[in-house]
This record gives C-alpha cells, sequence and structure tokens, in this order.
C-alpha cells in the first residue's frame, strides 16, 4: 500500500490517538525550540518523514535509512532505485528525501552563482562534495569561468563506471569554445571515497591542461571528491 493512502475504515468509531502522535509532538517542539542542531541524525530523517507518512511511526524506518546507508548524509544521497529497497519506504517518502538533497544542492549552487568562483573556494567545494560526494559512478564535471571568474556554466562532462570516465582534451576546448570561457576548473569523483590522484588522473590532467593553453583557456585546478573529502591537484602541485 501508498505510504500516502489512508488504511481502509473498519466500522470501528476511532480511538485514542495513537502513540507515536505525542512522539511527533515532542520531537517538533523539541526542533522548535533547541534548533536542528538538538536532533539525532535519525530525529532529522523522521522531521522529513513525518509529512510523508502521516499515518505511521517513522522513527524505525528513519533509524534503517541510517544503519543501511551509513548515516543522515548517506541517506540522502541515496538514489531512487537505493531508496526502494528500503522495506517501508513508498514513492511519496521517496520523492520527500529526493527533493530536500536537490534542495540542499540548489543551496549551495547559489552560494557560488554570480560571485569569483577563487574567492570563495570553500564554498565551491561545499556544493561539489553535496552533489558528487556520494555517486556511485564516476563523474567528470567541468565548471567554466568568464574573465572574472565567475561561474557561467556547469556541467558533468562524461560519466561512467565506478571507476573511469572517459574524457578526450579536444572536446573539452570544443567546449570552452563554445562557451567563450576564459578558465575551468576540473572536477571527477572517486566513488570509492579515496581522493588519492590516479597516475591516469595526473596525465589526463596535464593532457587537458596543454590543449587549452593553446586556445588561451586557463585551468584553474582539477579537484577530486569523495566522501572522505576533496584533494586539489593544484595545491600539490600535480600539474
Amino acid at each position: 500500500m501508498s505510504d500516502d493512502v489512508p488504511a481502509p475504515f473498519d466500522g470501528v468509531a476511532e480511538g485514542p490517538a495513537p502513540h507515536y502522535h505525542g512522539h511527533r509532538q515532542r520531537l517538533r517542539a523539541r526542533f522548535r525550540r533547541a534548533g536542528a542542531a538538538a536532533l539525532e541524525d535519525y530525529e532529522l530523517l523522521e522531521m522529513l518523514l513525518f509529512a510523508a507518512i502521516p499515518r505511521r511511526d517513522v522513527k524505525p524506518l528513519a533509524k534503517a535509512l541510517i544503519a543501511r546507508f551509513g548515516g543522515y548524509a548517506g541517506a540522502l544521497s541515496a538514489g531512487r532505485s537505493e531508496l526502494a529497497e528500503v522495506e517501508g519506504l513508498g514513492e511519496t517518502a521517496i520523492d520527500a528525501l529526493l527533493a530536500v538533497r536537490e534542495a540542499a544542492v540548489r543551496l549551495a549552487r547559489a552560494e557560488i552563482a554570480e560571485k569569483p568562483v577563487l574567492s570563495g573556494w570553500e564554498k565551491l567545494m561545499d556544493y561539489l562534495m553535496a552533489d558528487m560526494a556520494r555517486a556511485k559512478q564516476e563523474h567528470f564535471r567541468l565548471l567554466f569561468l568568464d574573465k572574472k571568474n565567475r561561474l557561467i556554466h556547469d556541467e558533468v562532462h562524461q560519466s561512467g563506471t565506478v571507476d573511469h570516465a572517459p574524457v578526450y582534451p579536444r572536446e573539452v576546448a570544443k567546449r570552452c569554445l563554445e562557451l567563450h570561457a576564459s578558465a575551468v576548473i576540473l572536477v571527477h569523483n572517486h566513488p570509492s571515497g579515496d581522493t588519492t590522484p590516479s597516475r591516469a588522473d595526473i596525465d589526463i590532467t596535464r593532457e587537458i591542461d596543454k590543449a587549452l593553453k593553446a586556445i588561451g583557456v586557463a585551468v584553474h585546478d582539477h579537484v577530486i571528491v569523495g566522501r572522505k573529502g576533496h584533494t586539489s591537484f593544484k595545491a600539490k602541485g600535480l600539474f
């Protein structure tokens, strides 16, 4: 049964409110009084699930999500197919969790829009971590910048397997010319979580840097993101 379809009426007069109603009221009161920081991860998930699942105790479901995905961030980063595998989580609740994740990504993106990216590096890393760190496949992303280092376009250039996304320097150069970009930041994720650059990562970075220099476009950095953090090629002197 869908999580937003009421149970059929059985002809019996409605009795006392279910026990979880009082729990919901107390949790909401604590949220309003002390703020989100006062809640455990599973309690924050409960808050998200309240509206999507109005007629069921969602504490066990919230705890199951934490256990299944390793924490609050993992639960919100999971894909639709993964969430659908969690028993008791219907389409309406899945929609709610995916919408919250997208809202977080868009909020982070708004923090870097129309501002010099290099002067707001930490906010850029927050955005990339929110959007890519827990992806199950490797994605190679390009951030195109104008002469003032403001973001003019952001795209996933290639997607691949769990450990490889093919990238061709000539295609990167072509996109830079199409978008009239003056500079670019290369980004890709490591689904393993380990952000240590591989030999292949270093080689392709140098090839792209060489190709873009030929058309007057600067490569400001190449960043690898993963669940454990992020690594800057520029900071490590790798190109």
